[in-house]
């Protein structure tokens, strides 16, 4: 249930105006969101192709960095929100100085967009996150190394998702292989992983907060390919991890939503894993199994808005991410995908390419794992597995 925390009192005026950097399906599911909620929705894509501009959303064409476009965005926006961290942080103080209202703000948005600072900050103020070390060179990774032992995790500081930008090393030639293209980066221990879990939430600038149920991920590559919920940890740990997400959201000042991954070690520890504060894959099956989308409660946060109730509304739920087969024909395998019962399909109108997320397909159950086996058969269905 949604846990109240001296709501404030500085909510937008219904029939909002909501801008948006970015324009790929996280901003699509928001601009869908918005309908619901008579909420007017530009984005700024990167092309008139993007997933959101294809489902219709109002938008500009430019860059991230494009301070120009998103002040004439932020001007008649009554809030500018993201559904990525390419934004510059410059670019976000700026429009802060402005006098725009940008949530989440710079600070929160830095703490997601720069690996290095998020491990720094955290840590600083005594958050559990793996040993690290800022690295310029092979001899930076190899004494890491001599402290945690190999493999090693090689990170871009920034920029990275899907796995990209992240590399295990099992030795120093590896290492040096990473870092010859040059580059920012930071090397940290690798952590001895029983499973990874999230803490999805959603937060008002008043303090009211609102956590989802525990999700587990499975990651293949770097990519989220599947999830479950509620998690199948145990109840006190469970609490912990609960715990430690909103201490995390509430240390960042998110606004909207956030996802805070966390690593659960062999030993029954915590560690935090990566944090997003924008609506993130690993909340996509919220539209179908809580009674407020993540979605719906980005826009509710950012505007400052009574957020709605994040509990499940059915038992248990899955969801497996569609992934590009890289023959073009994941749409036209659609009617086979619907065929199955209890699935639910979501594609994002995006450009095949292998390995690409084309969508998701939920399913609900009476168990999480039930309802993977339904998720897993319909996604195999469009991937013509």
């Amino acid at each position: 249930m949604t846990a109240v925390v001296n709501a404030a009192t500085r909510a937008v005026p219904y029939a909002a105006r909501v801008g948006m950097a970015g324009a790929g399906q996280l901003a699509r599911m928001t601009f869908q969101a918005a309908a619901d909620l008579d909420v007017r929705v530009q984005v700024l894509a990167g092309t008139d192709d993007d997933a959101a501009v294809r489902a219709g959303a109002s938008y500009r064409l430019g860059p991230p960095d494009d301070l120009a476009a998103l002040r004439t965005i932020a001007r008649s926006a009554d809030v500018l929100t993201l559904d990525h961290e390419h934004v510059p942080i410059r670019v976000l103080e700026q429009l802060v100085a402005d006098g725009y209202v940008v949530r989440p703000g710079p600070r929160a948005v830095r703490l997601a967009a720069d690996k290095l600072h998020a491990r720094r900050d955290l840590q600083g103020a005594g958050f559990p996150v793996p040993r690290f070390a800022e690295v310029h060179d092979v001899a930076g990774v190899t004494a890491l190394a001599e402290r945690t032992g190999w493999p090693v995790v090689v990170k871009a500081r920034g920029g990275g998702y899907d796995g990209r930008g992240v590399h295990v090393v099992h030795d120093a030639a590896a290492a040096a292989s990473v870092l010859a293209d040059g580059g920012s980066w930071l090397a940290e221990e690798h952590v001895d992983l029983d499973r990874e879990v999230a803490v999805l939430l959603a937060r008002r600038p008043g303090g009211e907060t609102a956590v989802y149920p525990l999700v587990e991920t499975t990651q293949v590559d770097g990519i989220c390919r599947e999830l479950t919920l509620p998690a199948g940890l145990e109840p006190q740990l469970a609490l912990a991890a609960r715990e430690l997400g909103v201490a995390i959201a509430e240390h960042a000042g998110v606004c909207g939503v956030a996802a805070i991954e966390l690593f659960v070690t062999t030993s029954g520890r915590l560690v935090v894993g990566e944090l997003a504060v924008r609506p993130h894959n690993s909340g996509h099956a919220t539209i179908e199994a809580c009674r407020t989308s993540q979605f719906h409660n980005h826009l509710r946060g950012i505007l400052d808005w009574p957020l709605g109730d994040p509990g499940l509304r059915v038992p248990a739920a899955a969801m497996v991410n569609v992934l590009g087969a890289g023959d073009g024909r994941t749409a036209s395998r659609l009617p086979r995908a619907l065929a199955v019962p209890g699935a639910a399909v979501h594609l994002y109108g995006k450009a095949e390419r292998p390995g690409r997320k084309l969508g998701h397909v939920t399913a609900t159950g009476p168990d999480p794992h039930a309802a993977l086996q339904i998720a897993r058969s319909a996604a195999a269905e469009l991937e013509g597995a």
